[in-house]
């Protein structure tokens, strides 16, 4: 039997046990026929939708708005009927139990019809939960940006930056916008900040610079008045997309780079630049990518040549694992670093002082927010943008405002 047989076989079996837990959820609910067989056919539609997308998508064309909208009607109808299986199923174990109980013993014991309806309510109730967060991160929450503000202070920051503000933006990922009246309203929001600096740690696109063309006049509006710096993204790079000629693959390549000259970033590509105030300065360094299991075009060692090691240093690196295996130990002392990348999964719960989590966590160690090692920091920032999931639910758009100050 072919390894793609058995994979199909898993997953029908699969959505059969989450649909017949669900229908016997609503069965509890309505005897209606049109009811019952509404709810089934919308899931129905929902899985042929995604499949249909998958199996006729040119993989030239990328991560297609089509296929992140099949993604999220999928989620919106998946994620639902998984709480309902996992609180139906348990019940089940519980009526399992119960029985073999009294097999052995020999005692009857009584199963209520009215608890199974009871626990079926409960089901549908909780599940009702996710699915309007789903709608409401689909049609809301992608553009529902926050601004976080930090205050870090280092013994070793020049004088003249005490009180230095940076604006830190990441993942824009332009080929997932379908609304130009929200993300000027998210470009206002990072400019209403007033920072001395704006600094964007990549993935400027999905896989091709054209998708960038319609939100160029809209990002070239961004204003700092020490400048406004950028580094790569492993979308940047065109990886995630079907080429016919590696010639293709470097000419997209080279378009996105232009890109950021055109909205008046200065791109490094592994290198440095210094900002200087007051005859005192400090040292951005900006590498290209470098992921644990993605591109290593990040060069760190190139990118901090002509540096010193006493110099205050931020440096900009969109994923945040090159921070926890080669930069937070490293003895150059990189005090400061800005990353991107995780978009914290786009979906999770956080409630500050009580709660932060997400299914990043169990993939990135540093996934959302700001984090101190070896008297080091690294922000992670939740991402400007959104990709294949198109909203985002409890883990919002992100503008972070850092200030530096002198300790």
């Amino acid at each position: 039997m072919s390894r793609w047989l058995v994979t199909l076989l898993i997953i029908s079996a699969l959505i059969i046990v989450f649909e017949a837990y669900a229908f016997q959820a609503i069965r509890t609910l309505t005897k209606s026929k049109f009811i019952r067989y509404g709810w089934l056919s919308l899931g129905l539609l929902a899985y042929l939708n995604f499949f249909y997308v998958i199996l006729t998508s040119d993989r030239s064309s990328g991560q297609t708005k089509e296929f992140q909208w099949a993604v999220g009607i999928l989620l919106v109808v998946l994620l639902p009927k998984l709480i309902i299986l996992i609180i139906m199923f348990g019940e089940d174990v519980v009526r399992l139990i119960q029985k073999g109980i009294s097999f052995f013993s020999k005692e009857e014991t009584k199963t209520l019809a009215s608890r199974r309806s009871f626990i079926a309510k409960v089901a549908l109730g909780l599940a009702a939960i996710p699915f309007a967060s789903l709608l409401y991160g689909i049609f809301k929450g992608k553009h529902n940006y926050k601004v976080l503000k930090y205050q870090l202070k280092f013994k070793d920051l020049p004088e003249a930056f005490d009180g230095f503000t940076i604006s830190h933006i990441s993942d824009i990922h332009s080929g997932s916008f379908d609304n130009k009246e929200k993300i000027q309203y998210g470009v206002d929001l990072i400019n209403q900040q007033q920072s001395d600096v704006i600094l964007f740690t990549g993935d400027i696109v999905n896989n091709f610079a054209h998708e960038m063309n319609d939100w160029i006049p809209v990002f070239s509006q961004l204003k700092a008045s020490e400048g406004k710096y950028s580094i790569l993204g492993n979308h940047d790079y065109g990886d995630y997309s079907k080429w016919n000629s590696l010639e293709e693959k470097k000419a997209n390549f080279k378009a996105v780079k232009e890109i950021h000259p055109k909205i008046g970033f200065d791109l490094l590509l592994n290198e440095n630049r210094y900002i200087e105030k007051n005859g005192q300065r400090i040292a951005l360094v900006g590498i290209e990518n470098w992921g644990k299991g993605f591109n290593k075009a990040g060069d760190l060692q190139k990118a901090s040549e002509g540096i010193l090691q006493d110099d205050f240093k931020i440096l900009l690196s969109h994923d945040p694992s090159h921070w926890e295996y080669k930069v937070k130990e490293d003895n150059f002392n990189y005090q400061l670093t800005l990353s991107g990348h995780t978009h914290g999964l786009q979906i999770g719960i956080e409630i500050p002082g009580w709660i932060k989590w997400s299914p990043a966590k169990y993939i990135y160690k540093q996934w959302a927010g700001l984090y101190e090692e070896f008297g080091r920091y690294i922000n992670v920032n939740r991402g400007f943008g959104y990709h294949a999931f198109p909203g985002r639910v409890g883990i919002w758009p992100e503008i972070t405002v850092i200030e530096l100050k002198k300790a």
